[in-house]
């Protein structure tokens, strides 16, 4: 959303702002990485949009996407990080043509992210939850307490889960996701077509349930920016080390 945008664009230097298709990206350094930043606008359309621009006309070589998720699983709770190990798109249905869940001309009902983009990202979080003491303590002001952080399956759709029928529908269709959001699995499927590298973290915002609205857009106005950008401090730290060491 713009408003976890914000604090990343903020952070960037020698920032160039180009515009492409109703979308501004800003390209400079962030942390002492080159970057180029972008809100991917809601929903699978627009968030495939955004990717295929980032690969074909800025040449990236990774994306990272980071953002809020409602919350499927009971385990998790507002303030948890989830790091996507596979994604589905949980409106696709093209039977009887097909299985439930297959993407066209795949032969996938899921996009599968990488062990080792998965661990790297997963010690980022951890660094974040670890050392950023100042932010835990603004989080248990507002009754996060114990954030944690779990990898799992998530659930994408140009759905907004706002109802206990309709996260308890997707629990049964899909077991294994742990939370739902609304673009992670489109850009999934570009970068699989592209075979560019991906990473999707999420930040519970909300229940999935009846008060997921209030709940989502309290949680991003007061903290997703912040967790986005601390997360991304900690993983580009852990690249770059990566990088020097080869």
């Amino acid at each position: 959303m713009p408003e976890e945008m914000n604090k990343i664009i903020a952070s960037i230097s020698n920032k160039e702002i180009i515009e492409r298709g109703s979308r501004l990206y800003y390209r400079g350094q962030l942390f002492g990485q080159d970057v180029v930043a972008v809100f991917s606008r809601w929903g699978k359309v627009a968030s495939a949009i955004t990717a295929t621009n980032l690969i074909l006309e800025f040449e990236v070589d990774r994306i990272v996407f980071t953002g809020v998720a409602g919350a499927i699983s009971p385990d998790l709770n507002v303030g948890d990080v989830v790091i996507a190990q596979r994604l589905f798109q949980h409106d696709m249905d093209a039977r009887p043509l097909m299985r439930r869940f297959e993407i066209p001309l795949t032969g996938k009902t899921s996009f599968e992210v990488p062990a080792q983009n998965v661990e790297t990202m997963s010690q980022a979080v951890h660094n974040f939850l670890k050392t950023d003491k100042e932010f835990r303590k603004i989080l248990s002001a507002q009754a996060i307490l114990h954030p944690k952080m779990l990898t799992g399956d998530i659930a994408s759709g140009d759905l907004f889960i706002s109802s206990s029928v309709m996260k308890n529908a997707l629990l049964r269709n899909l077991p294994s996701v742990v939370c739902a959001e609304m673009e992670g699995a489109a850009v999934a499927q570009v970068c699989d077509d592209y075979n560019i590298p991906l990473i999707v973290v999420r930040v519970i915002s909300d229940s999935a349930d009846e008060e997921a609205h209030t709940s989502a857009i309290g949680f991003v106005n007061q903290h997703a920016g912040d967790y986005s950008l601390a997360i991304l401090r900690e993983y580009i730290s852990l690249i770059n080390m990566h990088t020097e060491n080869k």
